[in-house]
């Protein structure tokens, strides 16, 4: 049985023009966001704002992680036409800062990392000051892989951590925590110009001293934002919510961060990876 949601974390349903445009100008383009596809709670505000974070070759992952409500099985082939559907609509909502994410595609041979950086070209292309903030799967540990999307040029390489260590077998089964540690080092040891980013759920069953670890971690591996909210059941057949922590308990990880040697940290109920993303990366890092 799902746990009631206390009253820090429910969302009023937010249905205004600007909400409508933005599903229209994505309906028209046949475009994702993982908004919708992982059941966002921040949508309608992101909506109205007239903003979104696109979710790119297609909505079908290939992974089973069992926090995630996106759907899971083999997905349809990469349309072709996607970068140029994007960069038109992120002109038409006239936005300055964008976050290009994905479902894991195991299936390709790259994983999907050539159309993220032709994603990110067709965006510079078709606005030179617009800033690019990409949230990739690991690549299965691929750097190759991964130094096509950072040559592309994004102005933020995000990849989640998701949760602490001792839950990976539980939670991403298919994913692996040093992995997802050395991509980050990997950009920032390289691509030193190129901001580092992260983020974790809590309420999954994890102590506030994994947590802490969690963070040193991060850091150790030169990840420079960090962002943490709270882990929210997405459908009946995910894992169940261990706890609802607290916004005190959420300003705690967030001073621990800081404290560790992390630049920027976003840590609260409803903090998401996208969420208020060109605010925390427009700060100074």
């Amino acid at each position: 049985m799902r746990k009631k949601l206390p009253e820090w974390i429910k969302r009023g349903i937010i249905d205004t023009e600007s909400t409508r445009t933005v599903r229209k100008i994505l309906k028209e383009r046949s475009l994702n966001t993982v908004c919708e596809s992982a059941r966002c709670p921040n949508k309608g505000e992101c909506f109205s704002q007239k903003t979104a974070t696109f979710l790119i070759m297609g909505d079908v992952c290939t992974r089973n992680c069992k926090f995630c409500g996106v759907k899971k099985g083999m997905p349809q082939p990469v349309s072709q036409n996607e970068p140029e559907s994007i960069a038109e609509a992120v002109v038409k909502l006239e936005l300055d800062y964008i976050v290009i994410t994905s479902v894991t595609r195991d299936d390709l041979k790259d994983g999907g990392a050539a159309h993220f950086a032709k994603v990110i070209s067709a965006l510079k292309n078709i606005k030179k000051d617009l800033k690019v903030e990409v949230l990739t799967p690991d690549f299965q540990g691929d750097y190759h892989a991964l130094s096509v999307v950072l040559d592309a040029s994004p102005d933020v390489f995000n990849h989640n951590i998701e949760t602490v260590k001792r839950l990976y077998p539980e939670v991403r089964n298919m994913a692996d925590y040093q992995r997802s540690l050395n991509l980050i080092a990997y950009s920032k040891r390289n691509y030193p110009h190129i901001h580092t980013k992260s983020g974790f759920m809590a309420g999954l069953g994890e102590s506030f001293e994994e947590i802490k670890e969690l963070l040193a971690d991060l850091h150790h591996h030169n990840c420079d934002i960090i962002t943490a909210g709270q882990y929210i059941q997405p459908t009946a057949l995910s894992r169940e919510v261990s706890r609802y922590l607290t916004p005190e308990e959420f300003e705690e990880i967030n001073k621990a961060a800081i404290s560790t040697g992390i630049k920027q940290a976003f840590c609260s109920p409803l903090a998401r990876s996208s969420y208020r993303a060109g605010e925390l990366a427009g700060k100074n890092l």
